[in-house]
């Protein structure tokens, strides 16, 4: 997530109180009485993705095929070209759509998917879709899209303070990120939509990761977009956004040409042109790693549940699906919320003898101080238990060549990416942060993938490219002390403090990390 889909973990704690107190006042949604439900299309195996896949995906029954997205502007570019190579149908949903160049060279692309009658149904969480309720009401308009809004706000300005009278359900949210074409081709993984996912970004970029699939997780992740789609906290967005004035459409397509012309763009209309992905796709010769994959996530239900009933929830499906590990566990999460009782099995992991390993955001790299609150307090007993703990430095991108990051120089770095892999032998890829806001809050998704190859790449990772990229956190000589352990080509440093951060910001993060609101983080 980044610095705006995390406006809920960052709600001041007096709006929060007078939110509870207030909770009884929320104004009642609109009905959804003549919504109609519809459902992915299952007969796609004429189009041009279907046909080309046919062979492919029958040599290999009962599997998935995945191709890692690594590089950020490649995973732009897949989407867009995925989107232009459609027949059928798209299928889209996301936690965060921005209103940038990137977002609207995105929009365009359903757009001209539409103009070509293929079928288009854009799901969105409410969160963060502030300032887009003009393009979200024309693009709703086309005979071919449809646009729902997932647990809505009533108030379209000034969000934040609808909290105050429904705090209990805006504080819930989809979180899940999937895009899929013909119901062929999906991708999933850990980005949102706008420019500083895609390697492009005012003063942060993100290290993320989203795979490419075909088989059969392709018609799983379809089934739970249709279950969010038809679920009843997804509204038709003309209830909240309106219809498009008479000059809807051409204002609409002239933030389209907006966003080709602007000089962020170069970079992603190039990318389209090279990015060998989709066109290798066609012609079959992208590499997939083909292996069992079992699609996990959430009920909707949990959205409207608020006494997170265990059969809503994708976490116990997850640890089912992807085993208890014996020998390794390599985490990555951006947002790295243990709390008590996550601290307390990692650390029996590691005191069994599984070498335990967690990459998360240094404090320089953190966009929300008081989400790293929460992990700060507990990197004493992980410590202790024997878990090692890595933070990428804000300056991963300078340091990492080009061919490591996807992204140029220029850069700050933080990291989004939400995976881990078990005994070198199995790995998760989604949206899902090892957080108690993803375990018992939002809504998640993503696939467990059995594949030896995609698990050992990542620890690979772990043992090379990640102790250059981040400061490893170490106890100092007395056993009660924190050190940083900065490694780079010149030779290894360590820090007595957080590196790159000043005394306020430590002192807030310590102050923080006093308060009882891991929950919400």
């Amino acid at each position: 997530m980044g610095r705006i889909d995390r406006t809920f973990r960052i709600v001041p704690a007096s709006v929060i109180a007078l939110a509870t107190l207030l909770a009884g006042c929320a104004t009642a949604l609109p009905s959804l009485e003549g919504r109609a439900p519809t459902t992915a299309l299952t007969d796609t195996a004429g189009t041009r993705l279907g046909r080309v896949l046919e062979p492919v995906v029958a040599a290999h029954p009962g599997k998935t095929g995945v191709h890692p997205l690594l590089k950020p502007r490649d995973a732009f570019a897949t989407r867009a070209l995925l989107a232009a190579v459609a027949e059928k149908s798209l299928d889209v949903q996301y936690y965060i759509w921005h209103g940038d160049p990137v977002g609207y060279l995105l929009f365009e692309a359903l757009w001209q998917a539409a103009e070509r009658g293929v079928r288009v149904r854009l799901l969105l969480d409410d969160n963060n879709t502030g300032g887009l309720d003009p393009t979200l009401a024309a693009l709703d308009a086309h005979p071919n899209v449809e646009v729902r809004l997932y647990n809505p706000f009533l108030q379209r300005s000034g969000r934040i303070f609808g909290y105050l009278g429904d705090f209990q359900r805006l504080n819930r949210r989809m979180h899940n990120k999937s895009f899929t074409a013909d119901n062929q081709v999906t991708v999933v993984g850990g980005r949102n939509i706008g420019g500083e996912y895609f390697g492009v970004g005012s003063d942060m970029v993100f290290a993320d990761l989203d795979v490419a699939a075909i088989g059969t997780a392709v018609h799983e992740v379809s089934r739970q977009f249709d279950l969010y789609w038809n679920s009843p906290s997804a509204y038709p967005a003309a209830s909240f956004v309106g219809t498009p004035g008479p000059e809807g459409v051409g204002d609409l397509k002239a933030r389209f040409a907006a966003a080709r012309a602007n000089p962020e763009s170069v970079a992603y209309l190039e990318a389209l042109r090279t990015t060998p992905v989709v066109r290798d796709i066609l012609d079959r010769r992208v590499s997939f790693e083909w292996a069992k994959a079992t699609v996990v996530y959430d009920d909707p239900a949990k959205t409207l549940d608020t006494q997170a009933r265990a059969d809503f929830l994708l976490f116990p499906a997850l640890v089912r699906a992807i085993g208890r590990p014996e020998k390794s566990l390599d985490l990555v999460s951006p947002y790295f919320v243990p709390g008590k009782e996550g601290t307390e099995s990692l650390a029996a992991l590691a005191r069994g003898g599984v070498q335990v390993r967690v990459l998360t955001n240094s404090l320089a790299a953190s966009d929300v101080a008081v989400v790293h609150a929460g992990y700060a307090k507990r990197r004493h007993d992980l410590l202790h238990a024997g878990v090692r703990l890595f933070e990428l430095k804000p300056t991963a991108t300078e340091e990492l060549p080009p061919e490591r990051t996807g992204v140029g120089s220029s850069s700050s770095s933080g990291l989004h990416a939400k995976t881990f892999a078990v005994d070198r032998e199995r790995i998760f890829v989604g949206s899902f942060n090892f957080d108690l806001r993803s375990a018992l809050l939002n809504t998640e998704m993503g696939l467990v993938i059995d594949s030896a190859v995609l698990a050992q790449s990542m620890a690979d990772g772990f043992d090379s490219i990640i102790p250059l990229a981040a400061y490893e956190v170490v106890l100092a000589a007395d056993g009660s002390s924190l050190q940083w352990i900065e490694r780079t080509s010149a030779g290894e440093k360590r820090h007595d403090t957080e590196p790159e951060t000043g005394w306020l910001r430590r002192t807030g993060v310590g102050v923080m990390s006093l308060l009882p609101i891991d929950w919400l983080l």
